[in-house]
């Protein structure tokens, strides 16, 4: 098929679902939260297949794994939005300035349209249907594109979603070769894409063809601060279980650890002492493959990297060496990195972890600036004061306290990078604004003192003028 061939398809694609959105285009709430209890009924009686899907996608993806970090995930975002869309349909009160009362202003949500979504490989169902939730609860159409390297889990919810919704509400894409750009470029109402800042740039190029708004969930070096107050056993115990979820395929996965100066052995045996209790082995069937060949090789050459530089590096998985033909790479530890070193240039994504030492926070703070803004940040620290530090002096698409990635999965808070990390927010009330117009609304009263002030002005209105910028004026002196 060509690329013409491709774009034409898409494109008629987005047209019909247009069209049924302005032959429908203010969906009651029922309406909404019909299609809501349609798409959870949906995952959960299908549970087992996503699982199944998924696995066979990666090689080896935990059926527990994919329960906990997406189906869960999933499932959690649609009762969130099932209890609350109507709270969020309702129009907002906004105050009118004093010279305008008695009028009234109002802030109503509507649909905006048709939202197209461009999902990645690594959690592919939840990023499918976390945004999905948040564009039908805010009544929009959907078109969504899967990766490549879901063609199993595409193959499923193709059938899946053609038994219970129509393609003019919902349409799931298949990557053919060229697809995605030519996805891209179509005239959404809004496109949300969650992938790498190289391929984010790109998209964001080719929606601006026709002013498409974005929302752009990419990635980066999302750091870890281990403050000197914070038990050590404890924070690794959450800062590994989180780097493992997923074999470090995670965009908010810890990416480097910046710990005080001289923890660095201790750190290392209470690492090994972590992960000898949880693995024996990287056969594990909870362990998940590496997605494709290309990307283990990546890893492999990102160590070796970083041995031929200086750098130690710790293996934390016993008896296991990096298997090419399961694609399965064990946890390591990269000890003494420099800025040279490929594993401190670019987002890991993997089971690879650098450890960078500081003297004084101070200094760990002025290391984590230095670089682009980062999707998530970590902090172990029990002191209020430098909570606060941090807080103040970094900045970040979100961020968790005394724990990993754990943040992503709170329907009330947004999730969304800054900078190279992204732009926009989705999730819970936030998905439902960024999807809909929350569009201004004044309504005049019957009577109104704007009469007098049209041109050409006379003495009532000029006096009317005079009194409102004085008024104004003496207020703020």
């Amino acid at each position: 098929m060509s690329d013409l061939s491709i774009s034409d398809v898409l494109e008629q694609r987005r047209q019909q679902q247009y069209q049924a959105f302005m032959h429908q285009p203010m969906p009651t709430a029922e309406m909404r939260i019909a299609d809501l209890k349609i798409l959870k009924q949906l995952i959960t009686q299908h549970q087992q297949q996503i699982c199944q899907a998924i696995a066979a996608d990666f090689g080896c993806r935990s059926a527990s794994e994919t329960a906990l970090l997406e189906i869960f995930t999933s499932l959690e975002s649609l009762n969130d939005a099932i209890k609350q869309v109507k709270r969020w349909m309702k129009p907002q009160r906004r105050h009118t300035s004093l010279w305008f009362q008695p009028a009234k202003n109002r802030l109503i949500p509507q649909p905006l349209g048709v939202v197209g979504i461009i999902v990645p490989w690594n959690y592919p169902l939840f990023l499918t249907i976390a945004p999905m939730v948040a564009a039908l609860a805010a009544g929009n159409r959907v078109m969504v594109k899967m990766s490549e390297n879901s063609q199993h889990l595409c193959l499923l919810l193709q059938q899946l979603f053609a038994d219970v919704f129509s393609d003019e509400k919902i349409c799931i894409i298949a990557e053919e070769g060229q697809t995605g750009i030519a996805f891209s470029t179509l005239a959404f109402d809004h496109l949300i894409f969650t992938g790498s800042t190289t391929t984010g740039k790109a998209v964001m190029a080719a929606a601006a063809t026709h002013l498409v708004p974005v929302t752009l969930e990419l990635g980066g070096k999302s750091p870890v601060i281990l403050a000197d107050d914070y038990d050590v056993h404890k924070a690794l115990t959450r800062i590994l279980g989180g780097k493992v979820y997923n074999s470090g395929q995670t965009c908010v996965a810890p990416d480097y650890l910046l710990i005080p100066e001289g923890l660095e052995s201790e750190l290392i045996k209470q690492s090994q002492a972590i992960m000898a209790l949880r693995f024996s082995d990287i056969q594990h069937p909870d362990y998940t493959s590496i997605i494709d060949d290309a990307s283990f090789s990546r890893l492999c050459d990102t160590v070796e990297d970083a041995v031929e530089q200086g750098a130690k590096v710790i293996n934390l998985i016993p008896h296991s060496e990096p298997d090419s033909k399961q694609r399965k790479f064990p946890l390591q530890l990269v000890c003494q990195p420099t800025d040279s070193m490929t594993v401190m240039q670019r987002e890991i994504f993997g089971p690879i972890l650098p450890v960078v030492t500081y003297k004084t926070l101070q200094q760990a703070l002025d290391y984590i600036n230095a670089r682009e803004r980062p999707l998530a940040l970590y902090l172990f620290s029990n002191d209020k004061a430098v909570q606060q530090q941090v807080l103040n002096q970094t900045r970040s698409g979100g961020v968790a306290l005394n724990d990993v990635m754990l943040h992503v999965a709170q329907e009330d808070l947004p999730f969304g990078g800054v900078g190279h990390s992204g732009m926009g927010h989705y999730h819970g009330r936030d998905g439902f604004e960024r999807l809909s117009k929350m569009r201004p609304v004044m309504y005049q009263a019957a009577l109104s003192s704007t009469k007098y002030l049209y041109a050409p002005y006379g003495q009532i209105g000029k006096r009317l003028i005079n009194f409102i910028i004085n008024r104004k004026l003496s207020r703020y002196e």
